[in-house]
Order: structure tokens, then C-alpha cells, then sequence
């Protein structure tokens, strides 16, 4: 009992404090905020903070901002005079997004459990041949082809699974495995900047930016992410090639051979192409992204392919925490706050100097929380910036992807670093560098490319 008392202390003092400063209005009364904005500043505050020390689980947390905003927010906006309704907070947890995320996460279940990924893995690692900058390109290109299209914690698991035994038969002379260790992580996380499904920040900011007149589709997304992934995961593969060269190394990469692929097999690879033409092509069909993903969902498991098991093992807590940053941004929106922290960012310091910051903000907190929530914490208030809320939005949601400095960073991140191949300083070292090259690839393409593109 005592240890449950100290282990919850913090999230006690917390609330206790949080509760006395909204009970006295301090806040309210030092920088002019209505109740309602006052109250949605607190929900913000203490979201953020259980979200960073994960004292609860993470969707846990999501589904108290649920509870509070629909009986403590909703009734002080109704009561400031505002027209939100409680179907705009329960929208969020199941509204396009979610169902196009989890049209994602279906799929990706299709590609694991058929063993279609494991495949493509095979063949492509065929194709390089024992020299190992080759090899080596071929596991980043695989790691960021799979991570576009299914969750990138079970590529980065599934591709240590097939590289591990060529890794330890290295010999102890060269370091050159601890760039495989890294470059499939790192290429993981690059990878899911592609498409929205690839990550939830890009969900989130497809989401809010929808929802604010930008007519941003699927394709539209890749046509933004696509050409800053490319770039750096080239930087990452001639990054991984300096650090850890490998010398005179040959690498005599090994598979078994494949026997021709079963009918359920080319009827997954159907479903697949199906679904990306279905995205890529939403806005002549007229179907949402979100509808295409539950075709998914109503195709796999009506069609036998996956059964109750399988619908049982979705990562549901991520989906609940999509939510939940979306209700979040609900709340703070609904209730006047982001309008008013968004008047209180340093306009007059530049564009540029705004822009950066944003950036370097998204950066840093992604490096020690979920990248997920970054994106639930900064995207709304980015979106209700006057300047251009598409370039922050889309922007912080690729730079909350492409952070990654520590081994908690991300599932990937952690996957490697568990994986015993690789020491901290390692990944710290490289994921700084790579992280650092993200965030100048991601400001010039902000000002030189996404400006080329109109999307209203």
C-alpha cells in the first residue's frame, strides 16, 4: 500500500495543485483567459504532464480528456457563450482519421500474418549482394518501404529478427554491424514520414488541417513527405557509411528459397495494391480515407483473412491516444485557447525565427516523450497560427517522426537499443546527427518546396 502511495504521489501533487490554481483564477486573471480557455489551459498543462511521465498509460490519459472535456470543459464553453457540442469530443475518437489508421494497422496485419512482408524483405536483401554498403542500403530501402504501409515497431522488429544472426557473425574487429543496428531504426522512423498511415503525427495533422479547409489527400501527403524522406535516408545510408566503415567486409547475405505464393497470399497482395490505389485516387472516387480503411477492415475480416484473434491484437491503445489528442485539440479550440496562445507566439521576431522554433520544440520534446503526443500537444496550436498553418502542421508532424536522439524516442529506437547489438552512445551520437539533417531538410523544404504547392 505504501509503495502504491509513493509510486502515485507525483500525479497527486500535481492534480492537487493544478486544482488549487484553477479554484483561484490566478491564471484567468494574470493573462486574461475566460473560464472556459482558463479550464482548457489546465486540461492542457496536466494532459502534457501525464503524457511525458506516463504515470498512467497512455490511452488511459486520452480517455480522461474525453471524460473532462465533456464534464468540465463542454458546460464553461456552453456557459462563455460558445455553440460546441459533445459530439465534436466523441467525433474525435472515431471520426476519418481513426478509421483510415486503422484500415493501416489492418494491413499491416495482412503483410505479417501471410508473410508477405518477411518476402519482400528477402528478395530485396537478395537483390544487394555481399557488399555491405550495398546491403546496407538495401536494409535502410526496406525498413522505409515497409514502414510507409505498416506499423513501424513491427518492421523494425521483423527486420532484426531476419539481420541479427548476419550481424553477429561479424568479426569483432569491425563496428560496421552497429550501422545495420542503427540503420534500421532510423530508416523505420524515415519511413513513416511518407504517407499518413506511416505514423500518427502525420494522421493528426492530416486531421486537423481537413477539418480547417485544406483539402490535403493521401496523395497530396506523399507529394509533400515523399521527396524529404528520399533525402534523407540517403544522408542516413552515407552517414552510417562514415561512422562506421566497413572496410574489406563481405557480407554473404543468405535466404531460402521461396516457394510460389499461395492464392490467399496474391489475394492479400490484391487487397494491398487495392487499398493504395483506393488512397492515392480518394479524390477522383470521392471516398474518404477513412472509408477506404474500413473497406479494408470489412474486406480482411469478412472476407476470412483475419479472424477475432487478430481483431482482438490491434493496437487499439494507439488508436485511443489519436483520439484523444484530437479531443484534446477539440477542447483547445472550442474554448478561444489556441487562438490566444497563438497571439501570444513572437511574431515579431520573423517567419523564420517562428518557424524554426516550432521546429526545434517538436524536435526536442519527440526526443523524451511519445512522438504522438508531441503532435497532439503542438499541431493545434500550430493549425490556428495566421501565417500558414499548413507548412507548421505538416512540418511539426515530420520532424515529431524524424526525432530521434534517444533510445526512448521512439518503438524502433527502443527495439534496437533492446536488441543488445548497439550501445546508448551510439545511437545517441548518430540519431543527433540524423536529427539535426532532418530539421534543416525539413525548414528548406518548408521554404523553397511546399511553397511550389496550393492546397485549399
Amino acid at each position: 500500500m505504501a509503495a502504491t502511495w509513493r509510486s502515485h504521489s507525483p500525479l497527486i501533487l500535481i492534480a492537487t495543485l493544478l486544482i488549487i490554481g484553477y479554484q483561484s483564477h490566478w491564471l484567468g486573471a494574470q493573462a486574461g483567459l475566460n473560464h472556459a480557455q482558463e479550464a482548457a489551459c489546465f486540461l492542457l498543462v496536466g494532459t502534457a504532464y501525464l503524457w511525458i511521465s506516463e504515470i498512467i498509460p497512455l490511452y488511459v490519459t486520452s480517455l480522461l480528456v474525453l471524460f473532462l472535456s465533456l464534464q468540465w470543459l463542454l458546460p464553461l464553453i456552453e456557459t462563455q457563450g460558445g455553440s460546441a457540442s459533445g459530439d465534436l469530443f466523441y467525433l474525435a475518437f472515431f471520426g476519418d482519421i481513426t478509421l483510415l489508421f486503422l484500415g493501416g494497422f489492418v494491413l499491416s496485419m495482412l503483410l505479417n500474418k501471410y508473410g508477405l512482408a518477411t518476402r519482400l524483405a528477402d528478395w530485396m536483401l537478395r537483390q544487394t549482394g555481399e557488399k555491405p554498403t550495398r546491403v546496407l542500403m538495401g536494409v535502410i530501402a526496406i525498413s522505409a518501404v515497409l514502414s510507409m504501409w505498416m506499423s513501424n515497431t513491427a518492421t523494425a522488429a521483423m527486420m532484426f529478427a531476419i539481420m541479427t544472426p548476419i550481424i553477429q557473425q561479424l568479426p569483432d574487429t569491425t563496428k560496421f554491424g552497429h550501422g545495420i543496428s542503427l540503420a534500421i531504426p532510423f530508416a523505420c522512423n524515415l519511413g513513416g514520414l511518407g504517407t499518413p498511415i506511416g505514423t500518427p503525427p502525420n494522421a493528426i495533422a492530416l486531421d486537423y488541417l481537413n477539418k480547417n479547409g485544406f483539402e490535403l489527400g493521401f496523395g497530396d501527403w506523399m507529394l509533400l513527405s515523399v521527396p524529404i524522406m528520399l533525402l534523407l535516408l540517403g544522408l542516413l545510408w552515407v552517414l552510417l557509411i562514415f561512422l562506421f566503415p566497413p572496410g574489406d567486409l563481405r557480407l554473404p547475405v543468405k535466404s531460402k528459397k521461396k516457394d510460389a505464393l499461395t492464392k490467399r497470399q496474391l489475394a492479400v497482395v490484391g487487397i494491398f495494391l487495392a487499398a493504395v490505389l483506393g488512397w492515392l485516387s480518394s479524390g477522383l472516387t470521392g471516398l474518404s480515407s477513412g472509408t477506404i480503411g474500413l473497406m479494408i477492415v470489412l474486406v480482411a475480416f469478412g472476407g476470412g483473412f483475419l479472424g477475432t484473434r487478430d481483431f482482438r491484437s490491434i493496437s487499439w491503445d494507439i488508436l485511443f491516444m489519436l483520439g484523444g489528442g484530437l479531443c484534446l485539440g477539440v477542447g483547445l479550440k472550442e474554448s478561444g485557447l489556441t487562438a490566444t496562445l497563438a497571439a501570444a507566439l513572437p511574431f515579431d521576431q520573423g517567419f523564420t525565427i517562428l518557424f524554426l522554433l516550432l521546429l526545434v520544440v517538436a524536435a526536442t520534446m519527440t526526443s523524451f516523450m511519445s512522438n504522438t503526443a508531441t503532435a497532439n500537444l503542438l499541431i493545434p496550436i500550430a493549425i490556428s497560427l495566421p501565417q500558414n498553418p499548413l507548412l507548421f502542421a505538416v512540418t511539426i508532424a515530420l520532424m515529431c517522426s524524424a526525432s530521434m536522439v534517444m533510445p526512448v524516442s521512439t518503438p524502433p529506437n527502443a527495439i534496437a537499443f533492446g536488441s543488445g547489438l548497439l550501445k546508448a552512445k551510439d545511437m545517441v551520437r548518430s540519431g543527433l546527427v540524423i536529427t539535426v539533417l532532418a530539421l534543416i531538410c525539413t525548414f528548406l523544404a518548408g521554404a523553397y518546396y511546399f511553397p511550389l504547392f496550393s492546397f485549399t
